[in-house]
């Protein structure tokens, strides 16, 4: 591997943080489909963050059930496949080979690797990017952002050698179909997962570590608003229609590496942070020491300081308010706007009494770079709030009675840690959110396990009593009432328009 030179490394790296602190493309990389003017407020509210947003955070049209419509899927062939009979077409190779041919650069995979985990080591590092201290990486947003990692030492090994024996090796175990992410817009047609885990957790759960590619697809006819994403809907569901395990397999790898017809590859750096618009994102469950947390990770492309290259970037995790803004005794400089004017607006949202819609949404300036999911204070936000009388909580309780919500502050900032990635995956679990809302379990900090069941077509892997009882079937709902309406169905469903379908929505 060649190593650049003090000068290049140096102009490397400014350019690299200038990228990711400017969220802008200078590459010259695919450009998007042209897009239909969206106003601010409705694009705030129509993606909130990674988990709550598009056609999933609105109310469902009737009828009042709509898995007894018409066309109905297999939420396991569906909406999230975990049959290794299937996943053993998704190779981390094939994937990370995938993701450096579409930067268009002579970096390797391995490289691209070592590089993704030298950002959990302090510089200089291997020189190829940036470090857990380098400026605009180290306490993002003055928050804590552990440094170095155990997972750094990722970056001296090969995870491509010997991959179904190797504790250094990645297994695939699940894939995930997120339509209900899709912006109402018509700008993208959701996200499309693709899980991995550390062989080594499947007998050491001291050294677990999971990684997600959360690729966001464009819609490639955003002037037909949702409907453009229709063959992408049509050919999920048409999964449920098919009984060869082999032949989905099939279809499923091409979906994802070649594409739908009119359609760019879900594996697509484009489609994982390199975009102006920066959607897609990868994210990290780490367990290769305590605490345990969860971490988030663009990849851009850059050719701003000679040859082109492609890096992992970290960046903030979405939906995750650094904890010490929740202390009411907080110094924190953003301490004070956020108590008395940005938390308190997120209230109404909050207040939705449905688990699958309530939702938070703070400027990313508020997030923090890591999602402790094991500790007792940083990400554990009810913790931070306190028993005690204070401003904060008197602000949170004058919304509440402004929408006549019986709600207490204490319900609201437990929802909003639900929210976190560390309460979804552990601080939660269990926890009573108000309004008769309970929040499922986890399968303790996970909700995909390297474990598996048997399933009907061989082994399977586990997934949490959250998706299989509460997550799964609302996203079965939005799948199969988009898969039921249509334009001229005599019904203005809240993802039509007049201008895209003024038969309906005159």
């Amino acid at each position: 591997m060649k190593v650049p030179s003090e000068k290049s490394r140096a102009c490397l790296l400014g350019a690299i943080l200038l990228t990711l602190s400017s969220g802008c493309d200078p590459t010259g990389a695919e450009a998007e489909p042209t897009q239909p003017t969206v106003d601010p407020i409705e694009e705030a509210t129509d993606r909130p963050n990674p988990e709550r947003r598009g056609i999933g955070a609105m109310p469902m049209p009737p009828p009042p059930n709509p898995s007894q419509q018409a066309l109905a899927v297999d939420p396991r062939r569906s909406l999230v496949v975990t049959d290794q009979a299937i996943l053993a077409r998704f190779t981390f190779q094939g994937v990370m080979n995938q993701l450096v041919a579409t930067s268009g650069t002579p970096t390797t995979a391995l490289d691209l690797f070592h590089q993704w985990w030298d950002t959990a080591r302090p510089g200089p590092g291997l020189g190829l990017g940036p470090n857990c201290n380098s400026p605009g990486i180290a306490n993002m947003n003055g928050f804590p952002y552990a440094c170095p990692r155990a997972e750094g030492n990722q970056a001296t090994v090969d995870p491509f050698i010997n991959p179904t024996t190797s504790p250094n090796a990645y297994l695939p175990i699940g894939l995930f179909n997120r339509f209900d992410l899709a912006s109402t817009s018509g700008a993208d047609c959701g996200e499309y997962r693709v899980v991995f885990a550390k062989r080594s957790g499947l007998a050491n759960p001291q050294d677990r570590n999971l990684i997600i590619f959360e690729a966001a697809l464009p819609n490639p006819t955003p002037s037909l608003g949702l409907e453009g994403c229709r063959p992408v809907v049509n050919f999920w569901s048409g999964l449920s229609a098919d009984p060869d395990v082999n032949s989905r397999g099939a279809k499923l790898r091409d979906f994802y590496f070649q594409g739908l017809p009119g359609f760019m590859p879900v594996l697509h750096i484009d489609n994982l942070g390199n975009r102006a618009s920066n959607t897609g994102q990868v994210r990290t469950n780490q367990f290769m020491q305590a605490n345990w947390m969860l971490r988030e990770f663009k990849i851009r492309r850059d050719c701003s300081a000679g040859p082109c290259v492609v890096r992992f970037l970290p960046v903030t995790v979405k939906t995750n308010p650094g904890g010490t803004l929740f202390n009411p005794g907080s110094g924190h400089a953003l301490a004070a706007n956020f108590q008395n004017t940005v938390f308190p607006a997120q209230v109404s949202s909050l207040a939705i009494n449905d688990i699958n819609r309530f939702t938070l949404s703070v400027p990313d300036s508020f997030n923090s770079g890591q999602s402790d999911s094991q500790g007792p204070m940083e990400n554990h936000y009810v913790n931070q709030l306190g028993a005690g009388p204070s401003s904060f909580r008197t602000n949170i309780q004058t919304e509440l009675t402004t929408l006549s919500s019986t709600l207490t502050p204490e319900n609201v900032v437990a929802r909003s840690m639900a929210l976190s990635c560390a309460g979804c995956h552990q601080l939660s679990n269990g926890a009573n959110l108000g309004g008769g809302i309970t929040w499922p379990l986890s399968l303790r900090f996970v909700h995909i396990s390297e474990q598996t069941d048997p399933g009907p077509d061989g082994p399977r892997h586990r997934i949490s009593p959250a998706l299989n009882t509460v997550f799964i079937p609302h996203r079965k709902a939005v799948l199969e009432t988009f898969l039921n309406a249509s334009c001229g169905d005599a019904v203005c469903d809240a993802w039509e328009t007049a201008s895209v379908c003024g038969a309906d929505c005159p």
